[in-house]
């Protein structure tokens, strides 16, 4: 790296073109280039913004050395140029897409020849960076057996503390084209080792391993928005956390398998490879030489049981169960609900399928599903629920095509009670009424307005009226869009955009709307709305559930570090809730880490569960 270039006014001139026009079409075949009569080195094709200043351009005779040699999906290899300039802005590595096979190996000393692109992960409206590279190559190898240049160290001390720059207003935001500035922004320092041999050392696993794509999350900084249990805590949209790095391997899995690594183990020893980019994490140590998983001692988390006066409420997400799945999810499922969960009175339930699950084939009962979840439980030691739900109508809720997600109430019948009012159908809205002089719902079960556009396509609320010793508790179990759609926080666009918040944001004013009409019945109304509400705690989409003080999301009683019940790309988050009505005002509330923070899982969410004496 170094610290100018020197550069023809033809080259300045395809700065600014790249610059104007964005980056070439998201494929890893770019249109073909004029040639270049200027010889480059791997720097002067980084240059110092996201985008080369040869973009579009054919290159000749480029060194460099093979760092990494990929031979499955984006099949290529890394070279490096171990001769730097002075620029830490510029990177001395670049990837060579081949195609097919390389037939290079680590260490060969090589000349490319090819056509300079940048290729955006996901496609040019997935919002990603996009990897500068060459391809269509005509690679020479020049000698073999060449010691590879020093890996860059990624530490605690070379991470930047500030995430990203404000993206540019004239270019809608995107960063693009802003001078990298790698000590200012850990992004920057990223992208500033594009294609370069990085390692990373003695560093904590905040993202367990997943052995289908054989990767992890780490974090270079222990100590950023740490918890007790290991993980690192997404606590606003600007806390995002800059040590997280993804750590896959490059050797194939049928090859080598991938260690086995839940939250809070450390991947110890050095772990080094080339920096690489990809849709699913962004920045990303493919490792040449992966490191040794030293096991922890986390281990899942058991609630405290309600005490008798103590009515106790949970929700969980079982990730699309149907009859379908094997008895061992099933009864492992049953046995959290009763050793983890200890057998809550209520249990709303979110991804329960029909009876055949994704068969699409116009079946909407889940009476199967429901049956044997229930004798599941039983079997483990836990109570023999009664349920209650609304069938959907055939693929109108979302999910999968043919499985018919729904949410549905689980209740102890010897502990509290559910009151059948006329229980509305899929498209029959549950109003508000009083019943001696007391709120009371027109169908329960029943859906919350279910013709309102916010809900198409997806789960609409299920509303239910309980008794415990005597009292009325009003539930509503929610199922919210979800973020598909929303840019990474490796995005272009920073902030990133969030399109899907439009969706939640509608959802969360009907529920809102009807909470307070519960209130203006009875403001003394115990209500308790809950789910997947997939959004934080901090979201608009929170916000707009708790407008008025009609709710209050209960997570927020625990310490910010507790505050998590969904691991995404090594960031501990909030994506289930429980909400509680002002009448509601002692509780102790519990997100129960059974799932999210280990590399086995029954479900990918963690249940949350709330106890409190109406």
């Amino acid at each position: 790296m170094r610290s100018s270039h020197s550069r023809s006014a033809a080259v300045a001139a395809v700065v600014a073109s790249a610059l104007a026009t964005g980056l070439l079409a998201g494929t890893a075949d770019a249109a073909e280039g004029t040639a270049s009569a200027e010889a480059v080195r791997i720097h002067d094709i980084q240059g110092t913004t996201r985008i080369s200043p040869l973009n579009g351009k054919q290159v000749a005779d480029v060194a460099g050395i093979v760092t990494g040699v990929r031979t499955y999906g984006s099949r290529g290899f890394w070279m490096q140029d171990p001769d730097t300039d002075d620029d830490d802005a510029t990177s001395e590595g670049v990837f060579v897409f081949t195609g097919s096979a390389p037939t290079v190996a680590v260490g060969d000393a090589v000349k490319v020849s090819g056509l300079v692109g940048e290729y955006v992960p996901g496609g040019a409206g997935s919002g990603n960076q996009s990897i500068t590279q060459i391809s269509k190559p005509t690679v020479t190898v020049v000698s073999s057996g060449n010691a590879l240049p020093e890996a860059v160290a990624v530490n605690e001390y070379t991470v930047p503390a500030a995430y990203a720059p404000a993206g540019d207003p004239a270019a809608g935001g995107s960063i693009n084209g802003l001078t990298l500035e790698p000590s200012r922004y850990a992004l920057d320092h990223y992208e500033a080792l594009e294609g370069m041999n990085v390692s990373i050392r003695n560093s904590r696993v905040v993202g367990a391993s997943s052995a289908q794509h054989g990767e992890l999350w780490v974090t270079v900084k222990g100590w950023e928005n740490s918890n007790k249990r290991g993980g690192t805590v997404y606590g606003s949209y600007e806390a995002q956390n800059t040590g997280r790095l993804k750590v896959q391997q490059l050797a194939p899995l049928a090859q080598q398998p991938f260690p086995v690594a839940n939250v809070g183990d450390k991947l110890t020893g050095t772990t080094e490879g080339p920096m690489d980019y990809n849709q699913f994490g962004g920045y990303t140590l493919v490792a040449r030489t992966l490191g040794t998983v030293a096991k922890g001692t986390l281990a899942p988390e058991k609630t405290k049981a309600q005490a008798q006066g103590e009515l106790a409420v949970a929700t969980y997400n079982v990730e699309n169960l149907d009859p379908g799945d094997s008895q061992e999810k099933f009864d492992a499922l049953a046995k959290a609900v009763v050793e983890n969960l200890a057998s809550p009175d209520i249990l709303a339930l979110e991804e329960i399928q029909d009876d055949n699950g994704a068969k699409n084939d116009g079946t909407v009962s889940a009476e199967q599903t429901l049956a044997k979840f229930t004798a599941a439980i039983a079997a483990a030691g836990g109570p023999s629920y009664q349920w209650r739900t609304v069938n959907p109508e055939n693929n109108k809720d979302g999910g999968e095509p043919g499985g018919n997600i729904r949410q549905v109430f689980l209740f102890n019948p010897d502990r509290v009670s559910f009151t059948d009012r006329a229980a509305g159908d899929a498209a029959t809205a549950t109003g508000v009424t009083t019943v001696k002089g007391h709120a009371a719902l027109t169908h329960s079960p029943g859906r919350i307005d279910p013709a309102n556009p916010a809900w198409q396509d997806s789960r609409k609320p299920l509303a239910g009226e309980f008794v415990f010793r005597g009292r009325t508790v009003f539930v509503i179990a929610n199922h919210f869009g979800s973020k598909g759609g929303d840019e990474g926080l490796t995005s272009h666009h920073q902030p990133p955009l969030r399109s899907s918040e439009a969706k939640r944001l509608q959802q969360a004013q009907s529920v809102n709307a009807f909470v307070k009409q519960l209130l203006a019945a009875d403001k003394n109304a115990r209500v308790l709305a809950l789910g997947d509400i997939n959004d934080f705690e901090f979201s608009e989409t929170t916000k707009a559930l708790e407008d008025g003080g009609a709710l209050y999301s209960a997570i927020k009683s625990l310490p910010k570090s507790e505050r998590y019940s969904y691991l995404f790309q090594g960031n501990a988050q909030v994506l289930d809730q429980i909400l509680v009505s002002p009448a509601i005002k002692s509780y102790t509330y519990d997100s129960v880490h059974i799932n999210a923070e280990f590399a086995v899982q029954n479900s990918d969410h963690d249940p949350q569960v709330l106890r409190f004496r109406p």
